[in-house]
């Protein structure tokens, strides 16, 4: 019901959008335009990750055709306090919104709920901080993704064998994502076994020496899913060293992940619909920083809340293989576009 429901108004800001726009002029720039020097931020954990790009990418280009300007920031450490000692020096210059995806949960709440105060909008994406203020979260379905995950590596081995998953506790959407994989296998597999669990934090090294140790303890080990791109490129290598017969299954791409995945080195990914999760994201973050273009019919506007306030819009996922993942190199899509990416 809750995707539905933001998938609805997500397309109504659209349409809005598309019919609002066109006419627009300098006179009258009609309701979906930025005032000159409106500022919209995007604000990631590390920063060099090539998920972000298409995600930044089509949030530009939204801001870019709804007359606004954009900044990416972010910190290229893994740490959370780093991460949000990027986003508070971004609120100091007082964008109108920020849309960010918190490392953690609970250490955004403090930093997300005094932007809102201080009047920047703030709407999470791909991972969420449920317990904030903030008004929207934009994110493919963690659990479709973990289930189709499990679906692909259980229809490829026959719906028998060994499994094993790597993780990175503490960060929503990877949690949910080895939850819904491991429940998936339970429910609608149940002749495959889960035989181990290892803690990698998206680093190759701790990602190899695990699947590699797992690998000893259970030489029938037949897959290991991991929530991102980074462990798998660890698992990888460790599974071609014991031969291949190790199916890598893994969550976002990237470059090297697509190559590997075109070489039979990695099995698979489910990819978030990176280009939708900006371009809805900044549709939302706009709409979420101009609560007075909405008047529904609830309580909202007579109780002084936001009325863009939407608990979860679902932006697609795809699974890649080796048939698709042409599509999918960040440096062919910038190519087609006739762009230069985040540094634009």
């Amino acid at each position: 019901m809750k995707t539905n429901l933001g998938k609805l108004l997500a397309g109504a800001a659209l349409l809005g959008l598309s019919f609002g726009m066109a006419p627009a002029s300098a006179e009258e720039p009609g309701p979906f335009r930025c005032a000159p020097g409106d500022l919209y931020a995007m604000n990631v954990m590390v920063s060099g990750v090539e998920y972000w790009f298409p995600v930044y990418e089509m949030f530009k280009q939204a801001a870019q055709q709804m007359g606004c300007d954009t900044i990416y920031t972010g910190t290229p450490d893994y740490d959370v306090t780093k991460q949000i000692a990027s986003f508070d020096q971004i609120l100091a210059r007082q964008p109108k919104g920020i849309m960010v995806h918190p490392m953690n949960s609970d250490p955004f709440i403090e930093p997300i709920n005094r932007a809102i105060e201080s009047g920047t909008a703030v709407v999470t994406f791909a991972a969420d901080s449920p317990n904030s203020n903030r008004t929207a979260f934009i994110t493919s379905n963690n659990d479709l993704e973990g289930t189709g995950a499990a679906d692909a590596v259980a229809g490829a081995m026959g719906g028998k064998g060994e499994y094993a998953v790597l993780e990175n506790p503490g960060q929503d959407n990877h949690d949910r994502r080895i939850a819904a994989f491991i429940a998936r296998m339970e429910e609608k597999h149940p002749d495959m076994k889960l035989v181990a669990r290892a803690a990698s934090n998206q680093d190759p090294n701790k990602a190899y020496q695990a699947v590699l140790s797992m690998a000893q303890a259970n030489p029938e080990l037949g897959a290991v899913f991991m929530p991102e791109a980074n462990s798998a490129l660890g698992a990888a290598q460790a599974s071609v060293e014991l031969g291949g017969k190790i199916k890598v299954m893994t969550a976002d791409v990237n470059a090297k992940i697509l190559d590997m995945i075109k070489a039979g080195e990695v099995f698979g990914s489910v990819n978030p619909n990176q280009g939708m999760q900006g371009y809805i994201g900044f549709i939302t973050l706009f709409l979420a920083a101009h609560p007075e273009m909405i008047d529904p019919m609830n309580g909202d506007v007579a109780a002084g809340k936001n009325p863009m306030v939407i608990p979860f819009i679902d932006n697609g996922y795809a699974v890649v293989t080796a048939e698709n993942a042409d599509s999918f190199y960040w440096d062919s899509y910038l190519k087609r576009r006739g762009t230069k990416g985040i540094d634009e």
